[in-house]
């Protein structure tokens, strides 16, 4: 039995995690936590979101004496938290010597020069980013395993790199371009006025400057187009690429590419057959469809997951599963 720590409990994607951890017979939740400015500490998980009444947990403040009793009795933490506060915490649960899960992108870049410029902070720690590997839960397995410190993809990023690490070698160099609509769930928790339901509409955001673009870049090892859209729907992702492959590429040759996936379970590849949300929404799946034009090289694939799943909770279940052999 493993004790997990939840830090962000009270949000959407802690809340979701909350779920999974508490139906997993080999883990344990240690506590759930906020910040101690929180107007939600006291309150049972069950009180904000009623779908979950049947998990008998309150939500405490993150105090001194809450860290040190993560420390004393947790093997690991989970951070879903804002970038700036998963700066310091993950790093200092790091040196306690806790296996740190953080969902916020503070240790997704590895160059510490990225962080000023995309999530406007100097990384303070890095000794522990060196540490850090990505959570790209299919393709890092061996790494997630050796480190204690794993850095949970975004969401967009986990759609996108999942469709598209099988065709590295089939690249051109050509830039894939990466058209992407989330549900408003990814926008968080926070009332804000362009996600209220009266002004939600379908519309791009983010162009040609969103912070996932490079993090998307950095993992494929190629430059993109990446376009996000918000959409008039509470959660989910269908990102569809456009990208030319090499000269003479084959049908044959996507699928056995894409073959990689054959034995994950929870990936899906069909060719000819396109995804919708629906497919996957409130499960922990990436369904993938494709087609490719022999006779210009273009593929079209497109990537379909549940943004706080895959993109976020049930992706850091696996890592934990994963780092501890579960």
């Amino acid at each position: 039995m493993k004790n997990i720590a939840i830090i962000g409990a009270s949000g959407y994607t802690g809340a979701q995690l909350t779920a999974l951890l508490y139906a997993e017979p080999q883990l344990n939740i240690e506590g759930l936590y906020v910040s101690e400015n929180s107007l939600d500490q006291g309150k049972a998980l069950g009180d904000l979101y009623p779908v979950y009444s049947h998990i008998d947990l309150a939500l405490a403040p993150l105090t001194a004496a809450a860290k040190a009793q993560i420390v004393a009795q947790a093997d690991a933490v989970v951070l879903a938290t804002e970038h700036g506060v998963s700066l310091h915490l993950a790093a200092w649960f790091y040196h306690q010597g806790l296996a740190v899960f953080d969902l916020s992108g503070a240790y997704r870049f590895s160059d510490v020069a990225q962080y000023p410029k995309w999530y406007g902070f100097e990384h303070e720690y890095p000794e522990v980013l060196a540490k850090a590997v990505y959570g790209l839960a299919e393709w890092h397995a061996k790494d997630i395993t050796a480190t204690k410190m794993i850095a949970v993809p975004g969401c967009y990023p986990t759609a996108s790199l999942t469709a598209l690490k099988p065709l590295k070698h089939l690249l051109t160099g050509a830039y894939p371009v990466i058209n992407a609509v989330s549900g408003v769930t990814g926008a968080g928790r926070k009332a804000q006025l362009h996600t209220s339901f009266c002004e939600v509409s379908l519309t791009p955001y983010g162009v040609l400057g969103h912070r996932h673009q490079p993090e998307i870049a950095t993992q494929l090892g190629q430059e993109v187009i990446f376009t996000p859209h918000l959409g008039n729907f509470k959660r989910g992702i269908l990102a569809t690429i456009t990208v030319p492959l090499t000269l003479g590429t084959t049908t044959a040759d996507v699928a056995a590419a894409y073959s990689v996936y054959d034995q994950a379970p929870l990936v899906s590849v069909k060719h000819n057959q396109f995804p919708k949300i629906d497919d996957v929404v409130l499960t922990p799946n990436c369904h993938i469809g494709w087609k490719l034009d022999e006779a210009s090289g273009y593929l079209v694939v497109a990537s379909a997951i549940d943004n706080l799943m895959k993109g976020a909770a049930s992706q850091a279940l696996q890592c934990i599963k994963i780092h501890f052999n579960l």
